[in-house]
Order: structure tokens, then C-alpha cells, then sequence
């Protein structure tokens, strides 16, 4: 896990909870050749959770983390200041079918941290979700040792893992 200085041993076992969470909601994401299986989850503030998406969940244009702040459309503001969203991939900076990006939906609904496994990969776009959310005072986690198993989800795309020699 990355180092996180002066963090309790409870709320970093409570990120690697959550996340592997999202990791595995993003298992119902169907596959396509043009998007990532991903997943969501938005908590409060002691991890109760609030809503959950994943790509594709109502709308095959749906990425996983509008998905989820879709169903607090009417919620924003105070309750979401304080919320975390855990996405399994890096929220995208890009869109070609839709007018915002995750990573703009994630500042228009005042969420103020995003913990996330896996970097975007540059298969579709050249994304700076992590860097546009520090800008927008986001506290951004990568718990990169998760990322694996979000390749392996996605190695429709992103192809087998490699194996390790024996």
C-alpha cells in the first residue's frame, strides 16, 4: 500500500475494504472492446454507503462513477463534502459521449476525496483525472498493489497479465 503517513491502521484497512469493493462491482460491468469494466462506491464519512455504479449499469455510455453520483443528483452539497468515492480506475478526463467527464462530475458534486487502484491507461485517452482533482483540492489515494487485479478485470482490453516466471 502507499505510504500514508499518521493514518490509523482502521481507516486505511477501511480504503483497502472499500476500493476492493468497487474493484469487484466492476465485475458486472458488460465487456466491450471500447470501455473499461469499473466500479464505484461513494460512502460517508464513517464508509456507510451512499450509492454504487458501475460502467454501463443503465446505459452502455455510463461510466461507473456517473453512474453512482447519478443517484445523488439531489444530495449534493454538505452530505457529499464529506464523502469519499472509490473507483477501481483513475476517473477518466475525456468523454466523447457525454458533455462532463467522471473527473468533473466528481468536482461539480463537492466530493472532496477519490481513492482509486489504477492509473487510466492510454488505450482510449490520455487522462489527468488525479492531477485535475488535487488541483480542485481533492484529496487523491492510489492503492497501486490493487491495480492488478483491475488489469485482470479489464484484460479484454488491456490484454493477459503477464506471467511471472517459475
Amino acid at each position: 500500500m502507499n505510504s500514508r503517513p499518521n493514518v490509523p491502521p482502521a481507516a486505511a484497512a477501511q480504503d483497502r475494504r472499500l476500493l476492493s469493493a468497487a474493484i469487484e462491482l466492476s465485475r458486472r460491468s458488460p465487456r466491450g472492446p471500447d470501455r473499461y469494466a469499473v466500479g464505484a462506491i461513494v460512502v460517508d464519512p464513517v464508509g456507510i454507503v451512499l450509492a454504487t455504479g458501475y460502467t454501463g449499469e443503465n446505459d452502455p455510455r455510463h461510466h461507473a462513477e456517473e453512474a453512482a453520483l447519478a443517484k445523488l443528483a439531489d444530495r449534493r452539497g454538505t452530505v457529499l463534502d464529506s464523502a469519499t468515492l472509490y473507483s477501481s480506475l483513475e476517473p477518466c478526463t475525456t468523454r466523447a459521449s457525454r458533455p462532463k467527464t467522471c473527473t468533473e462530475l466528481i468536482l461539480d458534486a463537492g466530493i472532496r476525496r477519490v481513492v482509486f487502484a489504477l492509473r487510466e491507461p492510454l488505450h482510449f485517452a490520455d487522462c489527468h483525472g488525479t492531477e485535475l482533482l488535487r488541483q480542485g483540492n481533492v484529496d487523491v489515494l492510489e492503492i497501486d498493489e490493487l491495480g492488478r487485479f483491475v488489469g485482470e478485470i479489464n484484460a479484454h482490453i488491456l490484454g493477459p497479465a503477464p506471467k511471472r516466471p517459475s
